[in-house]
């Protein structure tokens, strides 16, 4: 399967979900804010399907003329030991470039300003992980650890943690919120609690996109795994849901959110 047909076929997954959320009632009042339509759609066409395979290309280059040497050094490692090798690096890459956007945003860092896009929203549905600027695409950090995994002759192993982190993110992202419950559970709670503290559950990525009681976008920096935001002491487990979802302020004008620093609008 080459690149475009993988990323089709995953959006197809995300586009049925969202259209269950529909269905259910579950995106009432989400997108009253202006143009909010339109960011969510240009940036799955023009980033998704356009930039997205061109950043590949791009992180191929890149790689070759910094290692030239090393292209399919690791080719002989045995599958069951080069998948979790590659998730384990992947998800630590991942923290630690999310967690310095995020711990950048005071500053209006140009990685938090590009980050921005996916935590303003006021809801969190499928639809928010269709939401990003357009430049998130040239920086995200998977984009360059499973790039460089490839090039290293990981392909294989790449390829399903590539599979297994959009499918989960879908997941973590969804408004169906199936955790809470199981979360409560007299006997299942402690025990599920227990495995939140390895892997990323609904509620801990909820988290992350809120704020208020419940709501810390400072923690919980994982996609896949949390077992790194536990290591490093930025994991937070909740009860339910955050308080309010999104970013404390003004919103920026669409446009600038979709392709910022290209665009930038200040606010009248």
């Amino acid at each position: 399967m080459d690149v475009r047909s993988y990323i089709a076929w995953i959006t197809v997954g995300a586009v049925i979900v969202l259209l269950a959320e529909v269905f259910a009632g579950r995106h009432k009042g989400a997108y009253a804010r202006k143009g909010e339509i339109p960011l969510i759609f240009s940036s799955m066409a023009v980033g998704r399907f356009g930039l997205g395979p061109s950043v590949g290309i791009l992180v191929a280059m890149v790689w070759s003329a910094l290692l030239p040497a090393y292209r399919g050094a690791l080719a002989d490692t045995p599958l069951w030991l080069a998948v979790p090798g590659v998730m384990l690096f992947g998800e630590f890459f991942f923290y630690w470039v999310h967690r310095y956007a995020h711990q950048t945003s005071k500053s209006k860092s140009l990685l938090w300003m590009l980050h921005r896009t996916h935590h303003s929203a006021r809801y969190m549905n499928v639809a928010v992980w269709m939401r990003l600027n357009l430049f998130w695409y040239v920086v995200i950090p998977n984009a360059w650890s499973m790039g460089l995994a490839i090039y290293l002759g990981l392909g294989e192993a790449a390829g399903i943690y590539i599979v297994l982190n959009a499918v989960w993110n879908i997941v973590t992202h969804s408004d169906f919120r199936w955790d809470d419950s199981i979360r409560r559970h007299r006997y299942f709670g402690p025990v599920f609690r227990a495995a939140e503290h390895i892997f990323v559950s609904p509620g801990i990525h909820h988290t992350h996109h809120g704020y208020g009681k419940d709501g810390a976008s400072y923690r919980n920096f994982g996609v896949l795994l949390s077992v790194w935001d536990w290591v490093f002491g930025t994991l937070h487990i909740p009860d339910g849901r955050p308080y309010r979802y999104g970013i404390p302020g003004h919103d920026a004008h669409w446009l600038e959110e979709l392709a910022y620093p290209l665009v930038r609008i200040r606010r009248s």
